[in-house]
């Protein structure tokens, strides 16, 4: 009892804006008094959070444009206490596959966004049109990508003179791709340990650890709204800061973060940020905060000091986003579903456009939908920015849009005469577009060197839009596989005049 006590002490000197500490449920004192001990790291961290010092009640009392809750009400009994342990980890038991009894209670292991959405229903409803809410099965569903998957994650060995590769295993997607993706978390069985209370049985998970934004839960959910908001503090400010998504956009195949460091915002971030105030609803640009951060563009509620909106929080990332300029051969209009595995080209292929750029239409927004999301993302840069300065800058990234994909059509024809003369195996063999050198140096082209451009010029990236991974690269790519066709075309005309 003298630990929770003291927890509840902690938590009335950490509450930032003078409020009266709400009340832990009794359930979730009986966790701290085991969990204090086994898991200190989870439980401070759970202390320094705002579930741990508001009640839902006080959180429904908030001006609406301050409020961080999105719903009209919350179960009476989950209402005027803490959001805890108990509150989380025994909620919506019936639906979890992965529950177990645990001292007297039913907990399962994993809490996930139809958890969350008991106080965040608009959230994770707008998560669910996301397209990273359907990572998972957007890569293992697309045959294509699934043959990318292999030809990076197998197990490449030597039988006498011929290289093969085997299929990885699960363990290692979940290691890479997977990682940010997600995996499926099935219950396997349950295993008994003996721990200081004696001896317990806990559940075995497989796909488990993994915070995945398309992470698939044993409630029948998908995603994790931990990706962002790391359990236990569950932290808007982590949210808010480039470092949190830089998990998974690092490059070459997402370079946003790397972009982002070098960019003017960037720099006035890792300059200035350390005096801004990240924790505040809603985020004012000019006095919480004087450059965006990714945040910023893709999901907060930006206002300002007038108390003007300038961007709805939207946990939809793609209803600001008008293109889709990275992941595949060429920069598109952005899908109309998030699950972009029923994607079919007019070949048949799980792609976007053909392997001549043209763009499956019927899948993706139309041109009035892009001038919506356009205009959505614009109100934020107009937020200082003047009119020309946007206008300006949209032209050169829409630019960049135009001439990437031409140096990629470029590098995709040398490609496609290679498989036509037989110098390599492609769609027509049937075989894999990614297991060869000259292969692989296309998909370079497009996955690790349009898309820096690309980023380059979304977010004035400097360098990264001429020789870091740029411009630079797309022309020194052509040229090596002229030459690599040149080659060995005469090896095969000598080969047949002998």
């Amino acid at each position: 009892m003298t630990r929770i006590v003291l927890a509840v002490m902690g938590l009335c000197l950490l509450l930032p804006w003078g409020a009266e500490a709400a009340e832990m449920s009794d359930a979730t004192a009986e966790c701290l008094e085991c969990h204090q001990s086994i898991a200190p790291g989870m439980v401070k961290a759970w202390q320094m959070s705002r579930h741990a010092q508001v009640s839902p009640a006080q959180a429904l009392q908030k001006p609406a444009l301050e409020r961080r809750v999105s719903a009209a009400g919350v179960p009476e009994q989950l209402l005027k206490t803490t959001v805890g342990c108990a509150e989380c980890h025994t909620l919506n038991a019936a639906k979890h596959r992965d529950v177990f009894e645990h001292n007297g209670y039913q907990v399962h292991v994993l809490v996930t966004p139809g958890d969350c959405a008991t106080c965040h229903p608009v959230e994770a409803g707008q998560y669910k049109e996301n397209i990273m809410s359907q990572a998972y099965g957007n890569l293992k569903n697309n045959t294509l990508y699934r043959d990318l998957t292999t030809s990076i994650n197998g197990v490449q060995s030597m039988s006498g003179d011929v290289l093969t590769l085997q299929p990885q295993n699960e363990l290692t997607d979940a290691d890479s791709c997977y990682s940010c993706h997600g995996t499926r978390i099935e219950l396997e069985g349950m295993q008994s340990r003996d721990t200081e209370m004696g001896e317990m049985d806990f559940p075995v998970l497989s796909g488990w650890p993994n915070e995945g934004v398309g992470r698939l839960n044993p409630d029948g959910t998908v995603g994790s709204c931990a990706s962002c908001h790391t359990m236990h503090r569950f932290s808007i400010e982590m949210a808010r800061k480039p470092h949190t998504c830089a998990q998974c956009h690092s490059g070459p195949d997402v370079p946003a973060y790397k972009v982002y460091k070098v960019s003017k915002h960037g720099n006035v971030y890792n300059s200035l940020g350390g005096k801004w105030d990240f924790a505040a609803v809603p985020w004012t640009v000019g006095r919480d905060f004087t450059a965006p951060t990714c945040a910023a563009c893709h999901v907060s509620l930006v206002a300002t000091e007038e108390g003007g909106v300038l961007a709805e929080r939207s946990h939809q990332m793609s209803d600001r986003l008008s293109w889709r300029i990275f992941g595949l051969i060429y920069a598109h209009a952005y899908p109309k579903s998030a699950d972009t595995s029923i994607i079919r080209n007019s070949a048949g292929q799980p792609l976007p456009t053909d392997l001549n750029g043209k763009a499956a239409a019927s899948y993706l927004i139309d041109g009035k939908e892009q001038q919506k999301r356009t205009a959505a993302m614009q109100a934020i840069c107009l937020g200082c920015h003047s009119q020309s300065w946007v206008a300006g800058h949209w032209q050169r990234f829409e630019n960049t849009i135009e001439t990437t994909n031409a140096m990629t059509l470029t590098a995709t024809r040398l490609m496609q005469k290679a498989w036509a003369a037989g110098l390599a195996r492609g769609p027509e063999q049937k075989d894999s577009i990614f297991n060869e050198a000259i292969e692989r140096k296309w998909a370079e082209q497009w996955l690790f060197f349009a898309n820096t451009v690309r980023f380059s010029s979304a977010m004035l990236g400097t360098d990264y839009g001429a020789f870091a991974n740029g411009r630079w690269y797309m022309s020194k790519t052509i040229m090596e596989m002229d030459d690599w066709l040149r080659l060995h075309s005469r090896k095969v005309q000598k080969t047949r005049k002998k």
